[in-house]
């Protein structure tokens, strides 16, 4: 499978180990990647997260994230969606920044600021790449 898109394939791990009831998913490291796995945790989305540095059989840094579940076995996560796209770039204004799921959600934006939510991004008045939504 050819990495074009580095954050789908971030989102579809943790979609993935969600799915299988996973403790943990392991998913290579980017800067974007550990600012998004910061904003999971921040938002209750994610148990935790943890680097793994790189070994001599794998060159390059991994994200370990703790996934979170409810007593009854559900994940907080309900949903990951990609929303900028490789192909389709996704950029707003600070005052057209989406609304997930009605507020419920987190918007992922990347912006000159760097990565935060939505909120954040709104409050401080800048717009940028709408990198992913999570609810």
């Amino acid at each position: 499978m050819s990495m074009t898109d580095p954050i789908a394939d971030f989102l579809t791990r943790i979609r993935n180990g969600i799915r299988a009831s996973h403790e943990t998913v392991d998913i290579p490291a980017s800067k974007l990647k550990r600012e998004m796995a910061r904003i999971l945790k921040e938002q209750g989305y994610i148990a935790g997260y943890e680097f793994e540095a790189p070994t001599a059989e794998r060159p390059a840094e991994l994200i370990r994230i703790q996934l979170k579940y409810t007593e009854d076995r559900s994940s907080a996560i309900a949903g990951l969606k990609r929303v900028s796209r490789p192909g389709q770039r996704t950029y707003v204004r600070h005052d057209h920044l989406p609304k997930v799921q009605g507020g419920m959600g987190t918007a992922i934006v990347s912006t000159s600021k760097g990565v935060m939510t939505g909120h954040e991004a709104r409050q401080q008045g800048i717009g940028g790449e709408v990198v992913a939504h999570v609810w």
